[in-house]
């Protein structure tokens, strides 16, 4: 008996040790130079590279146990480089730069360290504002291994308390997978995959159009070995490209996290190669170039695209043959292969036949205007105009443009710009011309989307112009009602001895606001924009003295309409 456990033992490790392989990197990194943020036992609600709306997530999530308020350590020795508060994203954030070349980040901080609290205080009220970022020299804040400077908290657009971690390249300001660098979660569990797409690309851009195909995958829970739902040699000839849905779990949290890397073989040659390495931020958006788009935004389908569109520039795609994209066309029965793994090297396997025959591609046609990704591309009208620098686009564009009859609260004609299910980049020029003469309103004319949205706007050479991000349906509307302020425990005259803060919530109908001042007695006050409650609040000091006060707040929007709200009261 004891004999046959110990044989089931190495048959375990061994195959656990096959299992379990060495993450796909481009280089080394750091070894026990880096410790953990907390003084808890590590586990995460968010991978990095996890796939999340219009970006990669760039660290890890650390899970503080729904809690706010645990001390926060420095990861190693360094000093304080750069300051940050802001109404969403990280809300507080510090940044430590150290000697090795690396720099890490804390976001959603509860609350800083007395030393780094009066940095940033002194700051807002210098320059008059809530939103700060600013940067400090070495000598200003330096910290040693494991000292807190911070508590953890749920500040900024976080979904829950937890501290978000990221360690930098501090001169190319590139974000890396901290867990190559040592600082892993318990992980036993290898990838899952749900479902595979197939797409028909035949020499065509990649678009909504492509002809696709989605196929169900079972797999027994934890083996990593996968299969088609309905086993079948597929048939498929000429120009393919493959796509999966795929996702990982670690032994530590329930959470469904991102994978680390993703090879896709043909007849055991590896054609595509992804991996969540390191990427810089300016190519974060690039996420909708890596995921079948379309698929997301009409259904949130996340399906991973197993080739590259020639525009998408990132460095998560460290090799590919033809981009991915595979040619059957030879009468023969072909092998091919998806590799799954987490950072932690657990591998999840999936193996299909493909049966090819002779295959000619239709011809490629084009029922728009042809926009190039790689050159600047341009369309227009009497009433419109579309310009897209290289770089915004992931492919190349059958642009589809129409029209539509003025809405009652419009100035123009709603312009349908091709269409929601391709990405931009980043932005592009958008020109649209008023049916009517705006005279005095067209410094409060914008930009907006019958989906929903102001994009802003300026008046210049007879139209409103914008930077738009998203493809759409576009008008023009007039903004000249000012935000609207509620103040939610003052009133003229009311004592407020025994209150804590002075709060108010704030509201605008389109441009949205811009920006927000309070005083007292004609002093500024700082005023915090909280992004969850979205309750704006000013918090008593010593520095109110007991007797009358004058409180004034002032409401701006970004046409310029404001709206202001005083009252006296007393302490």
């Amino acid at each position: 008996m004891i004999k046959k456990q110990l044989i089931t033992l190495l048959c375990l490790v061994f195959n656990l040790g096959i299992q379990a392989q060495t993450p796909i990197q481009s280089r080394q990194y750091p070894q026990n130079y880096f410790r953990y943020p907390l003084d808890l036992q590590p586990t995460t609600a968010g991978s990095f590279g996890e796939l999340r709306p219009s970006h990669f997530h760039s660290g890890l999530d650390f899970k503080t146990n729904q809690r706010t308020g645990y001390p926060v350590h420095a990861a190693a020795d360094g000093y304080v480089s750069r300051l940050r508060v802001q109404f969403g994203g990280f809300g507080r954030a510090v940044y430590i730069t150290h000697p090795n070349g690396y720099t890490t980040v804390y976001g959603h901080l509860e609350a800083f360290s007395p030393a780094i609290a009066a940095l940033v205080k002194a700051y807002q009220y210098e320059h008059q504002t809530y939103e700060a970022d600013f940067n400090l020299d070495a000598k200003k804040v330096p910290l040693q291994k494991g000292e807190v400077f911070a508590m953890s908290g749920n500040a900024g657009a976080s979904a829950g308390p937890h501290v978000h971690f990221e360690i930098r390249d501090t001169q190319t300001e590139e974000t890396i997978n901290p867990q190559l660098f040592g600082l892993t979660i318990p992980d036993r569990v290898p990838p899952s995959i749900t479902s595979i797409g197939i797409y028909h690309l035949n020499g065509s851009s990649f678009s909504e159009k492509t002809p696709k195909e989605f196929l169900a995958v079972t797999g027994a829970t934890g083996t990593g070995n996968y299969r088609l739902l309905k086993p079948q040699i597929l048939h498929l000839s000429g120009y393919v490209g493959f796509g999966i849905n795929t996702t990982d779990m670690n032994s530590a949290s329930a959470n469904h996290n991102g994978i680390y890397s993703l090879e896709l073989k043909l007849d055991g040659q590896t054609v595509y190669t992804f991996t969540v390495e390191r990427f810089a931020f300016d190519q974060t958006h690039a996420i909708n170039a890596y995921i079948d788009y379309p698929a997301f935004e009409s259904s949130r389908r996340w399906m991973q695209k197993c080739f590259i569109l020639p525009g998408s520039h990132i460095s998560l795609y460290p090799q590919s043959i033809n981009r991915g994209i595979m040619t059957f066309d030879d009468n023969a029965l072909h092998d091919v292969e998806y590799v799954v793994k987490d950072v932690a090297g657990n591998v999840s396997t999936l193996k299909l036949k493909v049966q090819s025959e002779k295959f000619t591609p239709p011809a490629y046609k084009i029922t728009g205007t042809l926009f190039h990704f790689d050159k600047k591309s341009e369309f227009s009208t009497d009433k419109v105009k579309v310009s897209i620098m290289p770089g915004n686009l992931y492919d190349d564009l059958d642009f589809i443009y129409s029209v539509s009859p003025k809405p009652a609260s419009g100035f123009s004609q709603v312009h349908h710009i091709h269409n929601r299910l391709t990405p931009i980049h980043d932005s592009y020029d958008l020109w649209i011309k008023p049916d009517v003469d705006l005279g005095k309103y067209a410094d409060k004319a914008v930009i907006v989307s019958i989906a929903g949205g102001c994009q802003g706007g300026y008046f210049q050479d007879g139209y409103i112009k914008s930077k738009v991000t998203a493809f759409g349906d576009y008008f023009i509307r007039i903004d000249t009602i000012p935000p609207v302020i509620h103040p939610l425990n003052i009133l003229n005259g009311k004592s407020m001895a025994a209150a804590k803060s002075i709060n108010f919530r704030m509201s605008d109908n389109l441009s949205g606001i811009k920006s927000y001042s309070g005083t007292i007695d004609n002093k500024w006050v700082l005023m915090e924009w909280d992004y969850k409650s979205k309750i704006l609040s000013y918090t008593f000091s010593g520095e109110i003295a007991p007797g009358k006060h004058i409180f004034k707040l002032t409401v701006g929007d970004n046409k310029n309409n404001f709206s202001e709200f005083t009252a006296d009261f007393y302490r």
